[in-house]
């Protein structure tokens, strides 16, 4: 497939992440009386992921990460000259998905990006008021069992057509348990899109929204290799 395809597939399954990930964090997740809550926010990500991982994964790996395409590279399953291009895509499309997104939310009476906007923070900017160690320890933790579960669950030698069932359950479960610690992050796309909206503290805060789960991710990738072998991609 040309790159130029990939990476078109890559803007949009990273806009409809964004889009109906952090679209239900903005505007579901307290809505009056039916609001679904931070489980619901979780089963969201989960299944942007699940969907579009069958609807591009043959088209360009469906990786709408950054922290995915740098694990995959380390894990010899992505070439390394294109996670740059990858990355680019993805980090567009999240920008486009909230942009859409902040259209739509600011059409309600009231609505300003002070509320968080769905971005990514520690401390007074944390939902459960957690610090920056937490912060950190979580998103690389999270990020290597997400990038563990994708490379097990793609290799080849697994059982086939699985593989988006168990990656996007994977994200749901790292974001039941991470939202409350830094909103859940485990994407550098997806924190900077929504950072760019809020400035301020959420533009401060991004560096570690990059570093850890870029960091996670080749751990996570570089494990899965140490115990279940090398699954080359070519």
């Amino acid at each position: 497939m040309a790159l130029g395809k990939r990476l078109a597939a890559e803007f949009v399954g990273t806009f409809w992440l964004v889009f109906g990930g952090c679209g239900s964090a903005v505007l579901a997740a307290a809505f009056p009386d039916l609001g679904i809550g931070f489980a619901g926010v979780s089963l969201a990500f989960g299944l942007t992921v699940l969907t579009m991982a069958y609807a591009i994964g043959h088209v360009s790996g469906c990786h709408l990460n950054p922290a995915v395409s740098v694990g995959l590279a380390a894990g010899n399953r992505f070439p390394a000259g294109e996670v740059g291009p990858y990355v680019a895509a993805q980090v567009a499309g999240a920008i486009f998905a909230s942009a859409v997104l902040w259209i739509i939310a600011s059409g309600k009476p009231g609505f300003s990006t002070a509320a968080g906007f769905a971005a990514n923070g520690w401390g007074d900017h944390s939902p459960g008021g957690y610090g920056f160690l937490a912060a950190l320890v979580c998103e690389i933790v999270a990020t290597a069992m997400f990038l563990f579960v994708i490379m097990g669950a793609t290799d080849r030698r697994a059982p086939a057509g699985f593989a988006p069932i168990a990656i996007g359950l994977a994200l749901t479960l790292v974001h039941l348990f991470s939202v409350p610690v830094t909103n859940a992050s485990v994407n550098p796309a997806r924190s900077t899109a929504p950072a760019l909206f809020v400035g301020g503290w959420a533009l401060g805060q991004l560096w570690l929204f990059w570093v850890a789960p870029i960091v996670g991710g080749v751990i996570g990738a570089i494990a899965y290799r140490t115990i279940a072998g090398d699954d080359r991609w070519s």
